[in-house]
């Protein structure tokens, strides 16, 4: 019998990623993700917040990352994990500063609820596009995510997350009512609840266009 030539490295590294990727993350795993970067606003310490918040993102994207059968490099792990972005002044008295002026904010009746939402909103985007992109955007053939690339998708995160407002998607189709029994006003209310329930898909379609045309970008 002629013996087994042995693997490749490129090919080792494609069948390690075929046995290990499963695909994309279920959005319920994200969105306990999510819960739990809400959570993390509520320890009464400056610095301790981003630091469960970058505890709980890193955790985020490494679960991400372990589904698609890639890993990351102990900086990219960073870059993406960070909650304050790439370009973001980390010393300890400007968390401290930024901690003051939501604890300040919290305390304006309902703007209380911002800090926690907008921690969820960062975390499951976060989340969403990273699966995203491994899912579908990703171009190279190396099983570990290194800083640079991680920098060039978590700045596309972050554009995309402002850039969602206004670019371009395609609409959401929704169902035609047969044999439609309803009264004028209970076909509006009955619209207007249809319209707002589909807030979420319209949301994420629109942060996958805008991801898709900032990553494009950055690679030409």
């Amino acid at each position: 019998m002629a013996p087994r030539s042995p693997l490749s490295r490129d090919s080792a590294s494609d069948s390690l990623r075929t046995v290990a990727a499963r695909g994309p993350v279920e959005r319920g795993r994200l969105g306990v993700y999510a819960a739990l970067g809400a959570s993390v606003g509520s320890v009464p310490l400056p610095w301790v917040p981003d630091a469960l918040a970058r505890r709980v993102r890193g955790a985020l994207v490494n679960d991400v990352a372990a589904r698609h059968g890639v890993s990351l490099a102990t900086e990219a792990r960073e870059v993406l994990a960070d909650p304050s972005g790439p370009e973001a002044t980390h010393s300890l008295v400007a968390r401290a500063l930024r901690y003051v002026g939501i604890r300040v904010l919290a305390r304006v009746g309902p703007l209380g609820a911002l800090w926690p939402l907008r921690m969820a909103l960062q975390t499951y985007v976060l989340g969403y596009l990273f699966d995203r992109y491994l899912e579908v955007g990703r171009t190279e053939r190396a099983v570990r995510i290194d800083a640079a690339e991680a920098r060039r998708v978590r700045l596309a995160i972050d554009g995309a997350f402002v850039r969602a407002l206004t670019v371009e998607s395609a609409p959401v189709p929704e169902p035609v009512v047969i044999d439609d029994q309803r009264d004028t006003a209970t076909a509006l209310l009955d619209g207007v609840m249809g319209m707002v329930a589909s807030l979420p898909t319209r949301l994420l379609r629109r942060l996958d266009a805008a991801f898709d045309d900032l990553l494009a970008s950055s690679d030409g």
